[in-house]
C-alpha cells in the first residue's frame, strides 16, 4: 500500500495529469484498494483542509496585489525607486530590482510581479542598451523575492501545513528576501561594470520629493499592512482584508485609474487564481492525511535519525531535493505535499521550524524561474514576447547568485531568526 502512494503519483504525473488530479486519483485509489477507511473520508478531509481561517488571507492578498498592479501603484513605485537609484551606474536594472522588492510587499504572486514590474521596466532597459537575455532574466528571477518578503502566500501555506506561527514566518522571511536582492544586485553590478550603460540623471532632491508625493499612497500600502501585523494590531488574515480595502480606496478614489467594473474584473481574475490554489490545497490535504495515518512521516524521521547524519548534511540533501521538485511542481503544491514529510525530520535534528520554513520557501521560490515549468518563465515569455531559449540563458547568472543567497540563509540561521527577538 505504501508503494501505491509513492509509485502511482509519479506514474500519473509522467502522463501529464494536472497535479491536483494526480493527488486526488492516488488518494481515491488507495482508499478503494485498502478498504480500511470509508470513501466518505475523502470529501470530509478535502473540506477540512480548506476550512481554516488563515487561508482567507490567500484570496485577499491575491486581490490586493492585482488591484495595485493594475491601478497605477506599480508605475508610481517605479518612479519613486528611480528617483533614488536612477543616477547610479546600472540605475535601470537596480530600479527594476528595487521596485520588485517593494512591490513584493503588496503582491501575493510572483507571476503578478513579473507582469507588473516587467511591463514597466523591460522596454526601458532595452532602450538603454541591455540585451533581451539580461533584462528578461533579471525581471523573471527577481520576482521570486515575492515569496520571501511578506506578505507571502508560501509562508501562509507552510505555516498551516506545519502549525508554525505565520507572523514569525513573515518576520523571518524579510532579511532572507533582502539577502537574495543583494546577491542579485551584485550580479547586476558585475554585468554593468563593462560599461553597457552610463550613469543616468544625477540624484535630484526635487524629483525625489515629487515622486514621493505622487506615490505616497503606494508606499504606504506595505507600511500599513506589515506595520499592523508586527505591532500586533491585526492578524495576517485581517491584514489581507485591510490591504484589499486600502487598494480599492487608492485605485478607485485616490488615483482614479480603475472604475468599479474594473475592480469587479480584478475580483474575477483573483477568484480564478484562488480557486486554482484552493483545489490544490484540498487535494494535497487528502494526500498528506493518508501519509500521516499510515505513519510515513514518523518512519522517515526514525530512518533519518538512525543514519546519524549531521544537520548540515540533511539540509544540503533537502535543498537539492527541493530545488529538483521546484523545477517541476508549483510552489503551493510542493509546500503542501512535502512539508508534512520534511518538517518533522528537520525538527528531529534540531532545525528551528521557522528557519526551516524559510529554507523551504526560498528553495521553491527558485523553482518559479527555473526550467522546465517555472511559472515566471511563461509569464515572461508572454510579457516580453521572447522565446523560452532566451529566457533560459538569461536566468543563468541570476540563478547562480540565488543559489549563493540560499546557501548563506541555510547555514546562517540568524539571518532568519534574529529578527524574532523583537516581536
Amino acid at each position: 500500500m505504501i508503494l501505491l502512494l509513492s509509485v502511482l503519483p509519479l506514474a500519473l504525473l509522467a502522463l501529464g495529469l494536472p497535479f491536483f488530479l494526480v493527488l486526488l486519483a492516488s488518494a481515491t485509489t488507495f482508499l478503494i484498494v485498502s478498504g480500511t477507511v470509508p470513501p466518505t473520508a475523502l470529501h470530509q478531509v478535502m473540506f477540512s483542509s480548506i476550512d481554516k481561517f488563515a487561508l482567507l488571507a490567500v484570496p485577499f492578498f491575491i486581490f490586493a496585489g492585482d488591484l495595485m498592479g493594475r491601478g497605477g501603484v506599480s508605475r508610481r513605485l517605479v518612479r519613486w525607486v528611480m528617483s533614488m537609484l536612477g543616477g547610479m551606474r546600472g540605475g535601470l536594472p537596480m530600479t527594476a530590482l528595487g521596485t520588485t522588492a517593494v512591490f513584493s510587499a503588496v503582491s501575493g504572486s510572483t507571476a503578478a510581479t513579473v507582469a507588473a514590474v516587467g511591463s514597466l521596466t523591460y522596454d526601458r532597459m532595452r532602450q538603454a542598451g541591455y540585451s533581451p537575455r539580461f533584462a528578461s532574466g533579471l525581471l523573471v528571477s527577481s520576482a521570486a523575492i515575492d515569496n520571501l518578503i511578506p506578505p507571502s502566500i508560501g509562508f501562509i501555506l507552510y505555516g498551516i501545513s506545519s502549525e508554525t506561527s505565520i507572523v514569525k514566518l513573515f518576520a523571518a522571511g524579510l532579511v532572507p528576501g533582502l539577502v537574495m536582492a543583494a546577491f542579485l544586485s551584485l550580479t547586476i553590478w558585475w554585468y554593468v561594470r563593462r560599461g553597457i550603460e552610463g550613469r543616468g540623471a544625477p540624484f535630484s532632491r526635487a524629483e525625489f520629493w515629487a515622486a514621493t508625493r505622487d506615490g505616497i499612497w503606494s508606499i504606504g500600502a506595505p507600511v500599513a499592512v506589515l506595520g499592523g501585523i508586527y505591532a500586533g494590531i491585526f492578524s495576517p488574515t485581517e491584514a489581507a482584508g485591510i490591504a484589499c480595502v486600502y487598494a480599492i480606496v487608492v485605485v478607485a478614489l485616490v488615483y482614479r485609474e480603475m472604475g468599479w467594473m474594473d475592480i469587479l474584473e480584478s475580483a474575477g481574475r483573483s477568484l480564478i487564481l484562488t480557486s486554482q490554489v484552493f483545489i490544490i490545497i484540498a487535494a494535497a490535504g487528502v494526500f498528506s492525511w493518508l501519509l500521516t495515518i499510515n505513519g510515513i512521516p514518523q518512519a522517515l524521521v526514525r530512518w533519518v535519525v538512525d543514519l546519524k547524519v549531521e544537520p548540515w548534511m540533511l539540509l544540503l540533501a533537502i535543498n537539492l531535493l527541493l530545488l529538483l521538485v521546484g523545477m517541476f511542481l508549483d510552489t503551493a503544491s510542493s509546500i503542501l505535499v512535502l512539508t508534512p514529510l520534511l518538517a518533522p525530520v528537520a525538527k528531529a535534528l534540531g532545525v528551528d521550524p521557522v528557519h526551516f520554513g524559510v529554507i523551504v520557501v526560498m528553495n521553491l521560490s527558485l523553482g518559479t524561474f527555473t526550467p522546465p515549468f517555472g511559472i515566471n518563465l511563461f509569464v515572461g515569455q508572454a510579457v516580453f514576447k521572447l522565446p523560452l531559449s532566451v529566457l533560459y540563458s538569461g536566468i543563468l547568472p541570476f540563478f547562480v547568485a540565488s543559489l549563493g543567497a540560499l546557501a548563506l540563509v541555510t547555514y546562517v540561521p540568524a539571518l532568519s531568526l534574529y529578527i524574532l527577538k523583537f516581536l
